[in-house]
């Protein structure tokens, strides 16, 4: 008897955070390579609408696709990027798909970086937000500074994934001074799944306990990623993000 009464006189736990089944409070993802054969993502207009469909059945309205730009790698131009997403844009009508596509860039930090912030028409999210990412490898000396050039140049620096930058693992003070000079942050939410690996992981959660996460990026390239993506809706520090609440729906 004291069996029963202990097992009936417990109340089942309420969720932590309201849970969240799909992307559609998201809405927008900002981080894509979507346009084949241009970068390191999608091979084809088939594999693209392939990941289009399954985007839009994960509950997203609207893509920004964000194509490398690496002056010693992926050497592509505006115009060479606009053409791609023109291709994209008229296989998704085609097929008759509920879903938005636009294209921005992801710029890396190399030596021309600063040369197109100052000289050249950025391709940028909304016209403000400038996705860049930096080194794996080492921390650039002059990131600060960029990060003025860029404010001074009426763009929004939008650093990508961050927390995939390992050296800062362990130095979370760095985040801090980065930000406070005036970035925002986007992770990659596949990050939250152990995809990148365990310091990545990490260092996502620690950027959401601080809340200092502003947008969400699946940065996919292909199937792998959005077989990952579809399992972050699982995730703890998912549902905590989005109780915090992250800019991509105002992209819409």
């Amino acid at each position: 008897m004291p069996f029963f009464r202990s097992f009936f006189s417990k109340k089942s736990r309420e969720p932590e955070y309201p849970v969240i089944t799909d992307f559609s409070a998201v809405s927008t993802d900002i981080h894509s390579h979507l346009i084949p054969g241009i970068d390191d993502g999608v091979k084809s207009i088939e594999e693209a609408l392939d990941m289009i469909r399954a985007f839009s059945s994960l509950g997203f309205k609207r893509l920004v696709t964000t194509p490398h730009i690496m002056s010693d790698y992926f050497k592509n131009t505006p115009e060479l990027i606009l053409e791609g997403l023109d291709k994209v844009k008229a296989a998704v009508k085609k097929e008759g798909l509920n879903i938005s596509i636009d294209v921005a860039a992801e710029y890396y930090l190399d030596e021309n970086f600063l040369h197109k912030v100052k000289n050249e028409k950025m391709l940028t999210i909304n016209n403000k937000y400038l996705l860049f990412e930096i080194s794996y490898i080492n921390p650039p000396d002059n990131l600060i500074s960029v990060i003025f050039e860029i404010n001074v140049h009426n763009y929004i620096p939008l650093l990508a994934h961050p927390e995939r930058y390992n050296y800062w693992s362990g130095k979370l003070d760095e985040y801090k001074k980065i930000k406070e000079a005036g970035v925002l942050f986007q992770i990659n939410v596949n990050s939250l799944t152990g995809y990148y690996g365990t310091a990545s992981k990490k260092t996502a959660e620690w950027l959401i306990d601080e809340n200092m996460v502003d947008f969400i990026g699946s940065d996919l390239h292909g199937s792998r990623h959005m077989d990952s993506l579809s399992q972050v809706l699982n995730e703890k520090y998912f549902q905590k993000l989005m109780a915090q609440g992250v800019k991509n729906h105002l992209l819409i």
